[in-house]
């Protein structure tokens, strides 16, 4: 059984070989901004975060799905898309992409609680039949210490790695030792869930443990 990450986040890698799956990686030619601004005016609203981040999921995986389907009509397996927001204090925060904007972030998330949204779809890809997907939301809360010191936020942001990631922060690098408190699937704050991956394999029929790339004992 074949897997397909629809995304080239070193994270979201990083999260399924450590579950046991080696991916192929493709890159979703999805334009994210046009997306949200499409959903934005047709809804006559910008969409809720959970709502956002699953249909860009959705248009990532769907993108891959295609051109994998036209492109490799022998491919057996699933393929995978995610999207991840955090919200704070009433703000949706994508990736800060400048220093100063990581550092004010940094110093608003500093002693607070936010939620961070990760949107799932999964396609199952059969030779001969046309793909299906199962689709779902993930989140979970993420608390910041509350003596982390400016001189800190510098160092971390002087890093590079908040610059990049959703919510400018990360659980499982340098930002780590800022969190004091995660409540959810802790996979979800890497880059997606992966018991929520697994529930939605299990809807098209897929054992997770198929997808597994590890030697099986005698």
């Amino acid at each position: 059984m074949r897997v397909c990450l629809a995304s080239t986040s070193p994270a979201r890698l990083m999260l399924l070989r450590q579950a046991g799956i080696e991916p192929l990686t493709t890159s979703p030619d999805v334009d994210e901004d046009a997306v949200a601004a499409a959903a934005a005016e047709s809804a006559g609203a910008e969409l809720p975060p959970a709502e956002l981040v699953l249909l860009l999921a959705r248009a990532k995986a769907a993108d891959v799905a295609r051109r994998i389907a036209a492109e490799d009509p022998a491919f057996d397996g699933i393929v995978i898309g995610g999207d991840s927001m955090f919200a704070l204090n009433g703000r949706v925060y994508g990736k800060p992409h400048t220093a100063a904007e990581a550092t004010r972030r940094w110093q608003e998330m500093r002693g607070a609680t936010g939620i961070l949204h990760s949107g799932h779809s999964v396609f199952r890809i059969t030779p001969g039949a046309a793909p299906v997907e199962a689709t779902a939301t993930a989140e979970a809360a993420v608390t910041f210490a509350d003596d982390i010191s400016d001189a800190e936020i510098a160092a971390y942001v002087a890093s590079g790695e908040p610059l990049y990631v959703a919510g400018a922060f990360t659980v499982d690098s340098l930002g780590g030792a800022f969190i004091t408190r995660v409540d959810g699937d802790p996979s979800t704050v890497v880059g997606m869930s992966l018991s929520t991956i697994r529930r939605l394999a299990a809807e098209l029929g897929v054992t997770w443990t198929a997808l597994w790339n590890i030697p099986q004992a005698d």
